[in-house]
């Protein structure tokens, strides 16, 4: 899970630097924020909602 919100945030800054006329850069800063599993609802507790959150910023260059 937390591979596909690294995945995730390379993807969007990715398309943020090109949107820019810029090239992404390597990592400046990364943090793990929060990680939860919780059941879906009420009905189905054996059905788990994961959160991942992530927090990654990127050096960009013209």
């Amino acid at each position: 899970m937390i591979e596909e919100a690294t995945r995730n945030a390379r993807e969007v800054a990715e398309k943020f630097a090109a949107d820019s006329n810029s090239k992404l850069g390597k990592i400046k800063r990364a943090a793990q924020g929060q990680f939860s599993i919780n059941a879906r609802d009420k009905n189905s507790p054996y059905i788990k909602k994961v959160r991942v959150v992530s927090t990654v910023e990127y050096y960009l260059s013209d």
